[in-house]
């Protein structure tokens, strides 16, 4: 037993040796001459190794006579959860229609507005105005439904009655708010069919960028999925400059590309756009379990949440959420079958567990 204990006490120092942010809450350090114990990723000078000794917790080292490290504060939430809580109170005072200064979210939260700014963006990816926009463009699509008039949804989702907030919400929808009331109405889509290793596939794009990447097993039936996104939108073959712009999405399914550079038309919730921009940080040959990047966006108790917006996405491989997999690393469902993932994680040197 005291091999096994001497063992793990050298982990556990070698951890403190890396300062290591995922070894806090699994043990503290204590230390002897100073009397005060940390974190094992406290950025404090080291101590000498035969100075230093381990406990499982605060509780265990205050009953030992230490006391807490005022720069890491063992004794506290973890500060990475304490930097969490923050943007999500920050978020939930941005999901309202009164319009918040950064001042004013930065003094609700008790932190600088430069570094509020730069905390909030380092875990969601946005601004605080591009979140509370995004919001906004939810309720409006929402609204839109419900409402009798264009103006009274707008207002109802909390943009002023003017004309830079309907040309905001314009960009948000992908189209004017009177054509998202009638589903698509007046605007045309352009797409074009073609072969690639995967199948046959879709590519349709908006005066905007690339709106859609469907794989599919036939014509047919991604005529279909395209009429079902844009059910009043004029539906067009693509054009010869369009057809170029196709070719470069072809060798992205084909594996002959890693990325692509094409104009995209990225329609969804706060929600989904914040998911989709974590999976397009994700590299080639790596993949993220959906805990992971319910973690990396701030809500780590929206696994669920995480999963629906995968299964939401319309750009297949620019978008890349065929590289979200179980915690186990098994494979997961996929929009476009089990059997593609594979093959697209296959590719790109993944081997995933059925």
């Amino acid at each position: 037993m005291k091999r096994i204990a001497a063992i793990n006490d050298e982990i556990r120092w070698q951890a403190v040796l890396n300062r290591e942010a995922e070894a806090d809450g699994q043990f503290v350090f204590a230390v002897l001459t100073t009397g005060i114990y940390c974190r094992p990723s406290c950025r404090a000078r080291h101590a000498l190794r035969q100075n230093v000794r381990f406990f499982p917790g605060a509780d265990e080292a205050r009953a030992a006579g230490f006391r807490a490290c005022k720069r890491c504060q063992p004794d506290k939430a973890d500060p990475h959860q304490q930097r969490i809580d923050k943007v999500a109170q920050a978020c939930r005072l941005l999901e309202q229609e009164q319009t918040l200064t950064l001042e004013q979210l930065a003094k609700e939260v008790a932190v600088s507005p430069y570094h509020f700014h730069r905390l909030f963006k380092s875990t969601t990816g946005m601004t605080p105005r591009a979140w509370q926009q995004a919001w906004r463009a939810r309720k409006l699509r929402e609204s839109l439904k419900e409402s009798e008039t264009v103006t009274d949804a707008v207002l109802a989702a909390g943009f002023p009655a003017s004309s830079s907030f309907y040309r905001h919400a314009d960009d948000t929808l992908g189209m004017t708010a009177s054509q998202y009331r009638r589903g698509g109405d007046d605007q045309t889509i352009h797409y074009a069919l073609g072969s690639c290793l995967l199948g046959r596939c879709l590519v349709a794009g908006s005066s905007r960028g690339i709106c859609a990447v469907l794989p599919g097993d036939d014509d047919e039936t991604l005529l279909a999925e395209l009429a079902q996104m844009f059910p009043n939108a004029r539906r067009e073959e693509a054009d010869p400059t369009f057809q170029q712009q196709v070719a470069g999405v072809i060798a992205l399914l084909d594996g002959q590309r890693s990325s692509v550079e094409l104009p995209l038309d990225i329609r969804g919730t706060a929600f989904q756009q914040l998911v989709w921009q974590a999976l397009r940080s994700i590299p080639v040959g790596e993949t993220r379990s959906y805990q992971q990047i319910a973690e990396a966006i701030g809500k780590p108790q929206s696994v669920r949440a995480v999963a629906n917006a995968c299964a939401a996405n319309k750009l297949a491989l620019i978008v890349p959420c065929h590289r979200v997999v179980r915690q186990s690393g098994a494979l997961s469902g996929y929009r476009w079958g089990v059997e593609r993932k594979a093959e697209l994680l296959r590719r790109e040197g993944v081997t995933g567990k059925q």
